[in-house]
């Protein structure tokens, strides 16, 4: 362990709360230690879910691993926290021409040139990508729930995820009543409707520990069992979303998948009324 490594270790130790991992799992990264800079970048994003940064170092990290579904998850998120990102939009470019579809990636290094016309890598980017040739795209991994991030390819979004997929996503109301999305599984829609029921009460009693410990309102619980991994939501002051994947999927990427599906629930309330 180096030396650097070894005191940014010790910084966040001390400082669980601190900005240290950014610095921390890029180190990591850059020494090829992919497995430890995922761990400690899937932390930095659960403990700072609007933080670009921390998606931004998450994508990195998945695409050296060659996760190139969950890279360009956690870049599209990068975008919509900040659209003018022209790290994230030079890696969707470069996640793009991976998949064969060059005129998106040209359309995304010439946004970030419109962002950044001073960087020279970008101008050498776009004319090397106009000269190379396509390469052949890339099979979609299955686990693939991308958002909508301006502009984005047809994917499936997390709302059309819910009716497919292994376990599934639940929109929950105040009174357990189910709004959205179901269970996977032998139950089906009854099994849904009576885990709906109980996440009601999961969610105010997660209120009321977070409020007897001092800790402010709750954003998110993550439960890792042999069964499931789950993460619990809070769209909106009046819903809960449950998250529920195959405990293969890692829990980095469950987290993803409930904030994107947080954003599409609460862009579905407000567009219910």
């Amino acid at each position: 362990m180096t030396d650097d490594i070894r005191a940014l270790t010790a910084r966040l130790a001390d400082e669980p709360a601190s900005l240290a991992f950014l610095e921390l799992a890029e180190a990591l990264r850059r020494r090829g230690q992919l497995e430890a800079a995922y761990k400690v970048a899937r932390g930095g994003v659960s403990r700072y879910p609007g933080l670009a940064d921390a998606h931004d170092l998450m994508a990195r990290v998945l695409s050296d691993q060659g996760d190139l579904a969950g890279a360009f998850d956690a870049w599209s998120s990068a975008l919509q926290l900040d659209p003018m990102r022209t790290s994230a939009l030079k890696g969707i470019a470069f996640l793009y021409f991976r998949a064969g579809d060059r005129d998106a990636a040209l359309t995304h290094l010439e946004r970030a040139l419109d962002v950044d016309p001073d960087d020279p890598a970008i101008p050498q980017a776009i004319s090397r990508l106009a000269a190379a040739p396509s390469p052949a795209p890339a099979p979609a991994p299955a686990e693939v729930a991308a958002p909508e991030p301006p502009p984005a390819p047809r994917v499936r979004g997390p709302f059309e995820e819910m009716d497919g997929g292994e376990h599934g996503i639940l929109l929950v109301d105040a009174n357990g009543l189910r709004l959205r999305g179901r269970l996977a599984g032998e139950h089906g829609d009854a099994a849904g409707d009576r885990v709906a029921a109980q996440l009601a009460g999961v969610s105010r009693e997660a209120a009321r520990a977070t409020r007897l410990l001092g800790l402010g309102t709750w954003h998110s619980i993550a439960v890792e069992s042999p069964d499931a991994h789950l993460v619990l939501a809070h769209p909106t002051a009046d819903t809960v979303l449950l998250a529920a994947r195959d405990p293969s999927l890692p829990m980095g990427r469950v987290t993803l998948l409930a904030e994107r599906a947080a954003r599409a629930a609460r862009a579905w309330l407000e567009a219910e009324g």
